[in-house]
């Protein structure tokens, strides 16, 4: 069944002065999707939200949303809404408060009742007489998120929500997002620079670098079948041996030579609770990262041997 896209942008150009932010990108973005821009700081991806949302006007290309194409529309006019990084809470209002401004401006009739289903969806109908500096990161959070999705926006924009928030909360809030996605049916565009963030969240994700989008797919299927050397190495760590790439996760580690062994020696060990990391210099040049159980006995200096299977491998065309 062919998919339906809710937000699509055909052939979209940013240049700032000589600077081309974003080069000729074409996305589709399925309805009731969570779909994420990932990729490293300057990338563009923060660029290519701020273009879909009107605060940036593209050089050259289309932007469509629910079959009409939005470009040169004001901001206020497309039904888009933003969460910023820094949530951009009024501190002098109440949590209603701030959910209800957007409505009150939109001259909506059924406020009262929108607001409080946005509150119960995201937990927080127990707190709505409370200011933002009297509730935790995580609550502020979700206060912004109920402010942008009381609109009823097609697509609501995300650009590094969770940055702000500590690593423990980082994990607990991202949880509540893809819960939050699940329950309301929103399509959400999510930017963000973290590759575990992205693939914990996402059901389809683009990795972009240097302005263009170098790979869209599944979670899935970016890790195990990267099409680009830079693919393969943003999505987690990858091994390269003599041009083939082999993820830490596959490869053996053993004192004893094996079948087809390399033999290497131990030079740092990083324990990481749930696994070990080794790096293994091989007797070649090359270094490798190999992942074992945290229980893996084996000490810096040590000689070893690792192996992999051969369908493991990832050979990228030159």
């Amino acid at each position: 069944m062919e998919m339906e896209a809710i937000l699509e942008l055909r052939g979209v150009a940013k240049e700032f002065s000589a600077q081309h932010a974003v080069k000729q990108i074409s996305l589709q973005i399925e309805r009731g999707s969570f779909f994420s821009l990932l990729g490293p700081s300057g990338c563009g991806k923060t660029t290519t939200l701020r273009l879909i949302a009107g605060f940036e006007t593209p050089t050259s290309g289309e932007i469509w949303l629910n079959g009409a194409r939005i470009d040169a529309l004001p901001p206020y006019r497309r039904n888009v809404n933003t969460v910023f990084q820094n949530y951009a809470l009024f501190p002098h209002l109440t949590v209603r408060g701030n959910v209800e401004f957007g409505l009150r401006r939109a001259g909506v009739a059924d406020a009262v009742a929108r607001v409080r289903r946005v509150l119960e969806q995201v937990q927080l109908w127990e707190k709505e007489s409370r200011k933002p500096s009297q509730l935790s990161g995580g609550e502020r959070q979700r206060v912004a998120l109920a402010r942008a999705l009381v609109l009823a926006p097609d697509v609501l924009l995300l650009d590094e929500p969770l940055s702000a928030l500590d690593p423990q909360l980082r994990k607990q809030v991202r949880a509540e997002l893809k819960d939050l996605q699940r329950r309301t049916g929103v399509t959400f565009l999510f930017v963000t620079h973290d590759q575990e963030e992205a693939l914990a969240l996402s059901d389809r994700i683009a990795i972009m670098n240097a302005g263009q989008i170098e790979q869209t797919g599944t979670p899935q299927e970016l890790y195990q079948k990267p099409r680009s050397p830079f693919v393969a190495s943003f999505l987690g760590v990858m091994n390269w041996v003599d041009g083939v790439g082999i993820r830490p996760e596959c490869v053996v580690l053993t004192r004893d030579p094996g079948p087809n062994p390399r033999r290497g020696t131990i030079v740092h060990s990083t324990f990481l609770g749930p696994y070990r990391h080794f790096t293994i210099q091989l007797d070649g040049a090359e270094t490798l990262t190999v992942q074992t159980a945290p229980s893996a006995a084996y000490r810096c200096g040590e000689t070893v041997h690792v192996s992999w299977d051969p369908a493991d491998e990832l050979r990228l065309p030159a």
